[in-house]
């Protein structure tokens, strides 16, 4: 796969994510970034997740749902609605909102039964960039090491961590995955969740190399040593 390629499907990947536009959540992560843990994170329902609607006040209309590629769940007496970055206690209170034009007071609670693919994207300078499935609680060196590990123009002190939030909005951090390496206890590092995305860019040096070689090297008539050569 073409390396220049890779930007622009991790963007893909997260647009993926979520169809809708950025919008409020009441559990939009208010600590800073990226000091919070995966642990204090709530769950986001996607695209293939089961979730059981229990509805107390109907049970015939209690059911297992299936979130939808477009990010919906559908369910009978209600117009479909938007579960995907959802936690399910919001999908809860979105499914009594469309419900109340039909029910009395509906009473319900969304259970998620089921969970999809967990999958993180890896790129930029690393040797097998691609989507990857998120075997746990990984931070972002474990990551690059399961793509392979880094090829010999990445540039480990400005690594990317890409991250859509509960409100929609996508956030990044630079991490300095070398600075971690010389002292693990002042790391820091975010466990990764699914969805994210990790960068690792070129090294400067690298990007001076690339320069040379398609805008000087590869555009003489000559092979590019044989200057070097000429009193050798």
């Amino acid at each position: 796969m073409c390396a220049r390629r890779l930007p622009i499907l991790a963007a893909a990947f997260l647009a993926a994510c979520a169809s809708e536009p950025p919008r409020a959540s009441s559990t939009f992560l208010t600590a800073s970034w990226p000091g919070a843990a995966i642990s204090d994170a709530p769950y986001l329902l996607a695209s293939g997740d089961k979730v059981e609607v229990v509805v107390h006040t109907a049970p015939e209309l209690s059911r297992e749902l299936v979130v939808a590629p477009d990010g919906r769940v559908r369910m009978e007496l209600a117009d479909p609605v938007m579960a995907m970055a959802l936690t399910p206690d919001e999908l809860a209170d979105a499914l009594r909102a469309e419900l109340a034009s039909e029910l009395i007071d509906p009473d319900l609670d969304v259970i998620v039964t089921g969970f999809a693919s967990q999958k993180i994207f890896i790129g930029g300078e690393v040797r097998t960039p691609g989507l990857f499935d998120l075997p746990g609680e990984i931070d972002p060196l474990q990551a690059i090491v399961m793509a392979g590990g880094y090829t010999r123009s990445a540039q480990p002190r400005e690594v990317l961590l890409i991250r859509r939030q509960p409100g929609g909005e996508i956030r990044s951090v630079r991490i300095d995955i070398k600075a971690g390496l010389d002292d693990p206890a002042s790391a820091g590092w975010l466990p990764l969740r699914r969805f994210d995305v990790v960068y690792v860019p070129r090294s400067r040096i690298a990007k001076q190399n690339q320069f040379v070689r398609q805008y000087i090297r590869d555009a003489l008539p000559l092979p590019f040593l044989i200057f070097y050569n000429v009193n050798g």
